[in-house]
């Protein structure tokens, strides 16, 4: 493991301003709001702030207060932050972070969650500083494998993990292929999916139907970046790669529908500044389309849909607003202890509610302290 700082050339920011400043906009049919896409005026607004007043080197200096490392592992570099917490009590907890996040989405919890855990921010492969990918074959296992890999090199025998979406599935997986190291694992934005056993649909609460109802809008009209990133992610990335305002699209979409509903815009549910931390990590790094490529090898991975043996680790449930997690289909992964419907908040809930997100992994971890 080596020590590693954050420091983007000023030749890449004034590449990323010039190109942001000669976007070729596209027309759009009148009237539509976000039914088609990103509509362009909103689009228009980001991009000028992005360009004109986005502080990336403020940014910089926020990430790098937090200590970050390189190490490799099975060929690949894998980038994360350490923050080890002053408290002697402290649990060890790797977060594992969905797509399109990324380790900075975490900076307004990190504090607060420092004060009872040793947080380790491990970036998923592909995405940020952890790379370009080097090789094929980087499936939800295998990445369980490399950040249990981590906590070893850390020297961490005995840990909690914590997972957003994807990043949920990855931390489910390090308790079911780690079960003695792993004292318990907390998800929020957990996908959940039905069997075919007519009993999963037997008695369920309304809540519970209106999330399936939410499952099924989203494959009816929300999959198409799932289409396009589980089958082509490489001919996506020559686009994404060549333009700062196609890879803002392409974020910021999801965070306009996986934020709470009850924010009109991406920026009322998440600070503006933090969103485009976010976002230009990707561009930097000219991740678009190795981050993609996860989706393509669940896609095209003969065993992640296949039914797993059961985790013993205990699961902490946190439901957002937006989330589809049913609780019958979870105590499939793993024996649900906890189980928290929040009010407010979305699938980023680090960003959009760290208070609410906070309190629930302290309260899960509480009584799995191992």
């Amino acid at each position: 493991m080596r020590p590693f700082r954050i420091d983007i050339a000023q030749t890449d920011l004034d590449d990323l301003a010039q190109r942001l400043r000669r976007t070729r906009w596209g027309a759009e049919i009148p009237g539509q709001g976000w039914a088609r896409g990103v509509p362009v005026d909103y689009l228009r607004q980001l991009t000028a702030y992005w360009a004109e007043e986005f502080d990336w080197r403020a940014a910089e200096e926020r990430l790098n207060a937090l200590p970050q490392f390189l190490t490799e592992v099975d060929g690949q570099t894998l980038h994360f932050a350490h923050v080890r917490s002053a408290n002697p009590d402290a649990v060890p907890l790797l977060i594992a972070h969905d797509w399109p996040g990324s380790f900075a989405l975490y900076l307004p919890v990190i504090d607060a969650l420092a004060a009872d855990f040793h947080v380790v921010l491990a970036s998923t492969p592909g995405v940020g500083f952890s790379g370009p990918l080097t090789s094929a074959g980087w499936n939800t296992g295998r990445i369980a494998a490399a950040f249990t890999e981590i906590m070893d090199r850390l020297g961490y025998p005995r840990y909690g993990v914590q997972g957003t979406g994807g990043g949920a599935a990855i931390a489910v997986e390090m308790g079911r292929q780690a079960p003695d190291r792993v004292i318990g694992t907390h998800v929020n934005g957990h996908i959940t999916f039905p069997s075919d056993d007519p009993a999963d649909f037997a008695d369920l609460t309304t809540a519970e139907q209106q999330r399936l109802q939410r499952l099924q809008e989203f494959r009816d009209d929300k999959m198409g970046f799932v289409a396009i990133q589980s089958t082509r992610p490489q001919t996506l990335a020559h686009g994404l790669t060549d333009s700062p305002v196609g890879q803002l699209a392409w974020i910021i979409e999801k965070f306009q529908e996986w934020t709470d509903p009850a924010a009109a815009l991406p920026d009322d549910a998440v600070d503006r500044d933090l969103l485009l931390t976010n976002v230009s990590l990707y561009w930097f790094t000219g991740t678009a389309g190795s981050s993609a490529h996860l989706y393509y090898e669940s896609a095209h991975d003969m065993n992640a849909w296949t039914p797993k043996e059961k985790s013993t680790v205990p699961l902490g449930v946190a439901l957002g607003v937006t989330d589809i997690t049913i609780r019958r289909y979870a105590e499939r992964d793993a024996p649900v202890t906890h189980w928290t419907e929040l009010d407010r908040g979305g699938n980023f809930l680090p960003a959009e509610r760290p208070d609410l997100f906070a309190a629930d992994i302290r309260a899960f971890f509480e009584s799995h302290r191992g």
